[in-house]
């Protein structure tokens, strides 16, 4: 069965007041299974899209990986060098950084999904120009359409600006309670802007802290 119908289902059934439902093991193997295909479809499906000019520069499509059943989903704004050159979201620098920034608030990246905003890396790691992010968006949407997260962090500024469609400084965009239809958004600093200036760690584990709170809510 698509995910998507299973999916609209349980919402009618929550909207329907029946809050929760069991299954088996099994059964859960088997929706965790369905959710990993559905996504690997779409990944071939894109692995070679002209929609925009992103493509010229291109030698791997970065579509994401992660934990096809995760709570929080992480998106960015688009991939680096080595993303490019091996298909997988923040395997560099930030990457590592990143992955010590969820190990501090006790998350594990493989139990969370990764993602960005345009699938294809920006030359000169410029940003995405709004009409490449609009090319990308239908992808993205498919994604968190799939996994349903219950949380979102974004990472710097470009990716807040696509995702929740208002014109706010970084600053203003972490204090504010954001929301992607009605999914609770987080926004903290990229890692790579935290290895470019240090004295933006302790605002940003101010927001890990709080996300973290939101989180262990959740599970």
């Amino acid at each position: 069965m698509n995910v998507r119908i299973i999916y609209q289902y349980l919402e009618f059934l929550k909207l329907s007041g029946i809050q929760d439902i069991f299954v088996s093991g099994q059964e859960k193997n088997n929706q965790n299974e369905s959710v990993k295909a559905d996504l690997e479809d779409l990944a071939g499906k894109y692995v070679n899209c002209t929609d925009c000019e992103l493509c010229e520069n291109r030698i791997k499509l970065v579509y994401g990986e992660g934990n096809p059943q995760s709570k929080l989903m992480i998106i960015s704004e688009g991939p680096g060098n080595e993303e490019n050159l091996t298909g997988r979201p923040f395997v560099g620098a930030a990457g590592k950084l990143l992955t010590k920034m969820l190990m501090a608030i006790n998350i594990e990246r493989k139990d969370i999904y990764i993602t960005n905003v345009v699938k294809c890396r920006p030359p000169g790691n410029r940003d995405p120009y709004p009409e490449e992010v609009q090319a990308c968006s239908h992808i993205l949407q498919e994604q968190i359409d799939i996994i349903q997260p219950k949380l979102l962090l974004i990472l710097g500024k470009v990716a807040a600006e696509s995702l929740l469609k208002q014109s706010q400084s970084l600053g203003a965009y972490r204090k504010m309670k954001n929301y992607y239809q009605s999914i609770r958004a987080f926004v903290t600093y990229h890692p790579a802007a935290l290895l470019r200036n240090s004295e933006w760690k302790k605002p940003a584990w101010i927001d890990l802290q709080n996300l973290q709170k939101e989180y262990e809510k959740i599970l």
